[in-house]
């Protein structure tokens, strides 16, 4: 999807890097996976734990989603990326 603005791809795609606890993983995968405009949760292994897949049509919508991924219990760190 080389060079596409937001508007062609239908909004704002966003890619959320997770830190989890140790053993919560699986469960984080649930609680994360029934949100609304989450398009997909993977389990990975490396220096993060988790990539969250989003899709938005503002930025007020990923910061919502991302401030609330944050206060879940479980959730140590995370990093979000914006794609272009």
């Amino acid at each position: 999807m080389y060079g596409l603005s937001a508007e062609k791809v239908g909004g704002i795609i966003a890619y959320i890097l997770a830190r989890i606890n140790l053993g919560r993983e699986y469960e984080l995968l649930e609680q994360i996976s029934g949100l609304p405009n989450i398009d997909e949760v993977r389990i990975v292994y490396g220096e993060y734990d988790m990539i969250i897949k989003v899709k938005v049509s503002a930025l007020s919508e990923l910061d919502k989603i991302v401030t609330h991924i944050r206060k879940l219990n479980g959730i140590i760190t995370t990093t979000t990326l914006i794609s272009s």
